[in-house]
């Protein structure tokens, strides 16, 4: 039976966009309150409820590990997942050519840690890793750890079952193709991630707001994230990943992005036209 759900109200938008912006830091503008009750409505169907208003109370009246599932499935409905592999591939090029062979200078410990810090579907800790194969002539004897999270359960699921076609791989470059995936459905162009790039990445579920950031990290990715939050969120981010990152590391972030007015801890570096920062000294 298909449910009628009435239209989400200001005064009951203001409330589900206040609760999202506790619990993740994502700031909902007034504008987008049709996107909103769009996405909530996945929710109101699956538990089927009529209100939205009744949805909040369901909301309230949790405790325990049940409130924290249905956040985790509140966030999951309300993030924004558009990615494909090689996005902005200005950066994967310095990573590849620059960042990686200057790391392998400096660092003795031969360790490699990388965080794509929202992975989404996962393209992104994927092209990473294989940018990490492509380097391996470096790379011979290293530990290499790569990390990937995000608020959304659902997209971390798809992005260990490793399944991908249409536009999220139009960009990946043929050789590649040939080399990292597996063809398992010509007719719809179905690939799937190889098995020795699927295991260089662990992926699990992080809140920038409520989790603890790894730490030791030689390069961060957080790409086209800190749009979605206000300055005080995207302070106290970045101020974490100050905290996190190695000494002589890298902060990727998004080409519409930047750390002006933000923090001053990091230093913007032009590499191969690729918006890149690196940590001041430490005094």
């Amino acid at each position: 039976m298909e449910l009628n759900i009435k239209r989400l109200t200001e005064e009951e938008f203001k409330k589900f966009a206040k609760l999202i912006y506790d619990e993740s830091g994502i700031y909902m503008k007034d504008s987008k309150i049709t996107l909103l009750s769009n996405r909530l409505r996945k929710r109101l169907a699956a538990l089927s409820l009529n209100e939205f208003s009744d949805y909040y109370k369901y909301l309230e009246s949790l405790t325990g590990e049940a409130k924290k599932k249905e956040y985790e499935e509140l966030l999951d409905v309300v993030s924004t997942n558009e990615t494909y592999f090689f996005r902005n591939e200005r950066h994967f090029e310095a990573l590849k050519d620059y960042c990686i062979p200057e790391l392998v200078k400096i660092k003795k410990d031969k360790t490699l840690r990388i965080w794509s810090a929202a992975c989404s579907t996962g393209e992104e800790p994927y092209t990473i890793a294989i940018c990490i194969m492509e380097s391996m002539k470096y790379l011979q004897g290293w530990n290499i750890e790569i990390i990937a999270t995000d608020i959304a359960p659902s997209v971390l699921e798809f992005a260990r079952e490793g399944y991908y076609s249409g536009r999220r791989i139009e960009k990946v470059p043929p050789e590649y193709l040939k080399k990292y995936f597996t063809l398992v459905d010509k007719e719809k162009g179905l690939y799937r991630i190889n098995d020795n790039l699927k295991k260089m990445v662990n992926f699990y579920y992080l809140n920038f707001f409520k989790n603890p950031f790894p730490k030791n990290l030689d390069i961060i990715f957080c790409r086209n994230v800190m749009i979605y939050f206000d300055k005080a969120h995207q302070r106290e981010l970045v101020a974490n990943f100050y905290q996190s990152i190695y000494e002589h590391g890298y902060l990727f972030i998004g080409h519409s992005e930047t750390l002006h007015s933000i923090s001053d801890d990091f230093l913007y570096k032009k590499i191969l036209d690729a918006p890149i920062y690196v940590p001041k000294p430490r005094s």
